[in-house]
């Protein structure tokens, strides 16, 4: 039986135990239940502090967890990445109060606070700087008003805490991007349960960045239009009642449904209908 950490709260939590419903395996309908177990899939699921999940995944305790990529960075486990998510997604930014601080490197000799030491330590030893880290546990952005830090290192989504804080974000580029992982225990991918699980989620993922298109269009534009809607392999095209016109079936990106949409107008094709995919093997 396949042993799973889940985010029991947080940013991350939510989105976790949706995208494992839409994969078909059973989440909690209580946020104080500790675990829940799926016979169906010989699956259980345990819901734990997401920084925790890559400390027992990477202890072989659990076999798979879904953590951010900050937190597995920074956890400094055997924990490996087995498949990103796509959504949690955001940045590790410096910070600090304007003039003070402009670049990493001005770091040199300095205190940084952060709730992420493990991640920023290794930020420093790439770029060859000496500095002091301050490891704080909760909000880091009011350690310099508070003489406890020269500069701040957090996660950011909007920068809106820091800014509202006085502090100005240092730099174009931020000094880590992040997101949802599956991630496992080293010797984890054998296990035919795991590839189940990872192709489940694969195809959750492209359900959500695909629509299916559905639109008529006569022969004679039938090539260009089919060219407009590729799908993965090729669109369906099925010959309609009507002589000279085909109905014709095609998955398309979501992000794109629109423009394509306006494109088979133009074409002559009519009809054009578009379905959200529940589900799909690809």
């Amino acid at each position: 039986m396949l042993r799973i950490a889940v985010p029991n709260k947080g940013s991350l939590a939510d989105a976790a135990s949706t995208m494992l419903r839409e994969a078909g395996y059973r989440q909690r309908s209580d946020s104080k239940e500790l675990a829940v177990l799926d016979p169906e899939n010989d699956v259980e699921f345990f819901y734990l502090r997401p920084r925790d999940i890559a400390v027992y995944v990477g202890e072989g305790t659990l076999d798979l967890g879904i953590t951010g990529h900050d937190l597995l960075v920074d956890s400094g486990t055997a924990a490996t990445e087995v498949l990103p998510l796509g959504f949690g997604g955001s940045t590790f930014r410096l910070a600090a109060f304007p003039g003070t601080i402009s670049s990493l490197q001005d770091l040199h000799g300095k205190r940084v606070a952060t709730a992420y030491p493990g991640v920023m330590r290794g930020i420093l030893e790439r770029a060859g700087v000496e500095a002091k880290i301050v490891r704080l546990d909760g909000a880091v952005e009011t350690a310099i008003r508070l003489g406890v830090a020269d500069a701040v290192a957090d996660v950011v989504s909007t920068g809106t805490t820091l800014r509202t804080a006085g502090l100005e974000i240092v730099g174009d580029e931020p000094l880590m991007t992040s997101q949802a992982l599956l991630i496992g225990r080293p010797d984890v991918r054998d296990q035919p349960a795991v590839a189940q699980l990872v192709r489940r989620l694969e195809n959750v993922l492209v359900a959500r960045r695909y629509v299916m298109l559905d639109y008529d269009v006569n022969r004679e534009n039938l090539e260009a239009a089919a060219a407009v809607t590729p799908g993965l392999q090729s669109p369906t095209v099925s010959p309609l009642h009507r002589d000279g016109w085909f109905a014709v079936r095609a998955m398309v990106p979501r992000g794109e449904t629109n423009a394509i949409m306006d494109q088979l107008w133009t074409l002559g094709a009519r009809a054009i209908l578009v379905t959200d995919i529940v589900a799909c093997r690809i």
